[in-house]
């Protein structure tokens, strides 16, 4: 595959190019402008920004007619694999610079990550919390079952660490590759409690309810994001990331639960 270089633009100048108006629209070839991008774009993108993506994918079509936006959602370690065995894709977004790191250092990325946003964990229980679960220590009671992130996903890293600073001894019943796996579980009732992020405890109300721990506060994660060396569609892998890092990008993330850095 013929690589091509992308030119890295800093997080102020993406921003910038997001939000032309009039001005930068009529600029040629600039990020801001529709005319300039078209095509398809392909992002692999964490679970957990599953439902928000959807959204930014169909406001960035709409924004920029003739694109077409395809997600690939899953566990950030396993997209991280499978960027670098070649899968074709223009953008990466983790939910860990962990996982992204191992892209870059594979020499996989284009420019520098930028960090969009933050999450934290919170313990979903089945509507009502019929188990009175209050906290992470609740979770080693016996016969209370729990599902988790596997410790290599960014979920599970982060749900390793708030146990240990609680200094709880947690027995999961089922580890899973990504936090919308271990949402299902609890969700089909095969669980009494997950450790889920915020945002997907959210997106998830109708059918769960979230109980905050402090420990939390001691696992936030960062998620950056970054244009693929081998991206087949580059201006629109650099237009997507700065419609992500724009305000209207910026408010469906923060609407959908998460942090600002």
């Amino acid at each position: 595959m013929r690589i091509r270089a992308v030119v890295t633009i800093g997080l102020a100048a993406l921003i910038a190019l997001a939000g032309c108006g009039a001005g930068g629209a009529g600029r040629p070839g600039a990020v801001g402008s529709g005319s300039a991008v078209t095509g398809s774009i392909t992002v692999f993108a964490a679970a957990s920004l599953t439902e928000s993506f959807t959204t930014i994918g169909r406001r960035f079509e709409a924004a920029y007619p003739g694109t077409t936006v395809t997600f690939n959602f899953a566990g950030s370690s396993a997209l991280a694999t499978q960027i670098n065995e070649g899968a074709p894709a223009d953008v990466f977004a983790s939910a860990a610079p962990t996982s992204l790191a191992v892209v870059v250092d594979a020499g996989n990325a284009a420019g520098t990550p930028t960090t969009f946003v933050r999450n934290q964990l919170v313990i979903a229980v089945a509507e009502g919390n019929p188990k009175g679960v209050a906290g992470l220590a609740d979770l080693a009671e016996p016969g209370l079952k729990v599902a988790l992130c596997a410790q290599t996903v960014p979920c599970g890293a982060a749900a390793g660490t708030a146990i240990e600073a609680a200094g709880a001894r947690i027995t999961p019943v089922t580890l899973e590759q990504d936090v919308k796996a271990a949402l299902s579980k609890l969700k089909l009732g095969e669980v009494d409690a997950a450790l889920v992020y915020r945002t997907d405890a959210k997106a998830a109300a109708a059918d769960v309810d979230a109980v905050e721990f402090p420990e939390s506060a001691k696992a936030v994660n960062d998620y950056p994001i970054v244009a693929l060396k081998d991206a087949r569609n580059p201006a629109g892998a650099q237009a997507f990331i700065a419609f992500v890092l724009s305000a209207d990008g910026v408010q469906v993330l923060t609407e959908a639960g998460f942090q600002t850095p």
